[in-house]
C-alpha cells in the first residue's frame, strides 16, 4: 500500500470568529431570555433602556457579551469594508496581522471613549445622567452588531467583497444609532438645554472629532 498525503488545511480565522459571535448571541439568549427580547426590538421599540438604564447598566454579563460581540463583529466589518475596497495588501505579513490591528485599535478607541465619557460625568457632577447617555448609546451600538454579524456571514460567503453591501451595511448601522441619538436627545431634552455649552463641547470633543481623526487617517 502506498501512502497517502493529506493536506490538512489551516482554520478559516473568519469562520471561527463567525462562530464565537453565534455562540455569544446563544448564550445571551438562553441566559438572559426576557432581556434578549426586548434587546432585538430595540430600535422599534425603547422598552429595554427603559426598564435596564436604572442598574448594573455598563457592567452586565448580558451586555457585556454584546459588547464583545460588536467590537468582533465591528472590526471584522471594517475588514471586510477595506478588503472589498481596497483588496489585500501587497505585503503578507501585515495582511496576516490587519484584523488583529484593526481589533486591539478599536476596542482601545472605544474603552477610551467609555473612560472619557465618565471621567466628563464625575468632572461635571452629573455620573448618573453620563452613565446613562453612556448605555443608551452602547446599547445602540451593540444592536447594530447584529447588523455587521449578518453583513460579515454575506461578504464571506455569498457575495465575497460586494461594495453594495458595504454600502447597505453602513446605511443600517447609521440608521439604528442615528434613531438612538433621536431617543437620547428627546429624553434627555432639558438636561442638555440646562447645560448646553458643557453637552456642545462633548458633542464635538468625544463625538465628532475622533471620527474625522479616523476618518482622515483612512483618507491618508
Amino acid at each position: 500500500m502506498e501512502p497517502i498525503l493529506r493536506n490538512i488545511e489551516n482554520i478559516d480565522w473568519i469562520t471561527v470568529l463567525i462562530f464565537g459571535s453565534l455562540l455569544l448571541i446563544v448564550i445571551a439568549k438562553n441566559t438572559f431570555y426576557n432581556r434578549f427580547l426586548n434587546f432585538i426590538i430595540l430600535p422599534f421599540n425603547n422598552k429595554y433602556i427603559f426598564m435596564y438604564n436604572k442598574k448594573e447598566k455598563l457592567m452586565n454579563w448580558f451586555h457585556i457579551f454584546f459588547t464583545i460581540f460588536q467590537v468582533v463583529n465591528f472590526s471584522l466589518f471594517l475588514y471586510l469594508s477595506w478588503r472589498a475596497f481596497f483588496g489585500t495588501l501587497e505585503d503578507p505579513e501585515l495582511n496576516q496581522y490587519m484584523y488583529p490591528i484593526l481589533l486591539g485599535s478599536l476596542l482601545l478607541f472605544l474603552i477610551l471613549k467609555v473612560l472619557l465619557q465618565l471621567g466628563n460625568g464625575f468632572i461635571f457632577n452629573s455620573n448618573k445622567i453620563i452613565s446613562e447617555l453612556v448605555f443608551k448609546k452602547v446599547s445602540y451600538l451593540n444592536h447594530s452588531g447584529l447588523v455587521m454579524f449578518l453583513a460579515n456571514i454575506v461578504l464571506s460567503y455569498i457575495f465575497k467583497d460586494s461594495k453594495a453591501v458595504v454600502y447597505l451595511t453602513f446605511f443600517l448601522i447609521l440608521l439604528i444609532n442615528g434613531i438612538g441619538w433621536v431617543v437620547l436627545l428627546r429624553n434627555h431634552q432639558k438636561f442638555i438645554v440646562s447645560n448646553f455649552f458643557y453637552f456642545i463641547l462633548y458633542l464635538c470633543a468625544l463625538e465628532i472629532a475622533p471620527w474625522v481623526i479616523i476618518g482622515s487617517y483612512l483618507k491618508y
